[in-house]
């Protein structure tokens, strides 16, 4: 599953040059919404009798510092959660929108990644809240479209030994589904299609592909579905053994074409997978389900002027920059429940592996300790 671009991190993009107020919403880091909030008031000042500044600021949030925004937006001080409310009020925010700032403020000043993860869980439920709430996704074919739950479930039809009653496929999932949960995954899958009764033997059946039409797919939902999937691997990272798993980190410098030729060559791999795993399924069932992740991300930025531009494919280029391996537990591909084929939009992709594993299992929830990852999002 692929992310190319966070659809709101695009506060540099947005701010330069802009009329417009920026929109807390595009931002990931607080601290770069306030310089570009300030500016904007600066800038929109301009030829006032009295100028914005930062002690305009401070008088509208009371606080006695005149100096203390530029002091936040520099890193010299973090929010604390009595300041978060005094600067909500200082940059007019109603309710929704404060509590919006709150959680931006807590992932931006998080250290722990178990912290800044939870953060971030929270953040996009209250930004996608938001957007259902105001029409800006269709409320319907959010619905309409399956949870993590519901891809497990319909992958589960692959697996031996699976008997498809509630108690059962709670237990098989580790208890990280309720009861409702799975009754409402099967219900869902059997009324549309996805699954189907066998008239001889009752027993399920997929039916059709789970999303027949990825297009329509908004880019929000994939996004929660692969931050569900990520939050699993968060999960298997604590609670599984290194047996059961393959975690692994490769960290190195690549140009442009470098990057495009490994995406593809990680898509590739990908579809290989799946239809070498498709074909296995059709002669006999799997043991378990696992997942997954793929992950390929920027980490930095490039340098200005140091753009090249784009000429040949570039991984037959001797590289010298140095590269680091390593081979720390990280959580880029969590063994753990897995989804099928899912949705493709602006290089997002949700994606099935079903394969074998002999050892037993003796899992105990560890959602609190794993970012707290209880319900595994929205």
């Amino acid at each position: 599953m692929q992310n190319s671009h966070l659809e709101f991190n695009k506060g540099k993009e947005i701010s330069m040059g802009s009329v417009n107020s920026p929109n807390l919403s595009d931002y990931m880091n607080y601290r770069s919404f306030l310089a570009d909030f300030y500016r904007f008031k600066r800038q929109s000042s301009k030829g006032s009798l009295r100028a914005y500044n930062y002690a305009v600021f401070s008088a509208a949030a009371n606080i006695k510092s005149p100096n203390y925004l530029k002091m936040i937006i520099e890193g010299k001080r973090n929010l604390s959660e009595d300041m978060i409310g005094k600067f909500g009020k200082a940059l007019s925010f109603m309710k929704d929108q404060t509590e919006e700032f709150r959680l931006l403020v807590h992932f931006t000043q998080a250290t722990d990644p178990a912290d800044r993860n939870m953060y971030l869980k929270k953040l996009s439920e209250h930004r996608v809240a938001g957007k259902l709430k105001s029409g800006e996704i269709d409320r319907k074919t959010w619905e309409k479209v399956p949870n993590w739950v519901t891809w497990i479930v319909y992958a589960m039809v692959d697996q031996e030994g699976v008997s498809f009653d509630t108690a059962g496929l709670k237990s098989l999932l580790r208890d990280k589904a309720s009861e409702d949960e799975i009754e409402h995954a099967l219900a869902t899958l059997l009324n549309t299609g996805e699954l189907r009764r066998d008239e001889k033997t009752g027993a399920l059946k997929k039916g059709r592909s789970l999303i027949e039409s990825p297009e329509d797919v908004p880019v929000a939902l994939v996004r929660k579905l692969q931050s569900q999937l990520m939050y699993l691997g968060l999960e298997s990272l604590y609670q599984d053994q290194p047996t059961d798993r393959e975690f692994g980190t490769l960290t190195m410098s690549l140009t442009k074409s470098e990057f495009e030729e490994i995406k593809f060559k990680l898509r590739q791999m990908r579809k290989g997978f799946h239809k070498d795993n498709s074909i296995a399924r059709m002669k006999e069932k799997g043991e378990r389900v696992y997942q997954l992740n793929i992950q390929l991300f920027p980490v930095t930025k490039a340098a200005e002027g140091a753009t090249k531009p784009l000429l040949k494919t570039a991984l037959d280029v001797n590289v010298e920059t140095p590269i680091v391996e390593t081979e720390q537990v990280v959580p880029v591909a969590p063994v753990v429940p897995a989804v099928p084929v899912a949705a493709e939009k602006n290089g997002e992709v949700a994606e099935t592996v079903n394969a074998k594993d002999n050892r037993a299992t003796n899992v105990s929830s560890l959602a609190a300790t794993a970012a707290s990852a209880a319900d595994l999002f929205r």
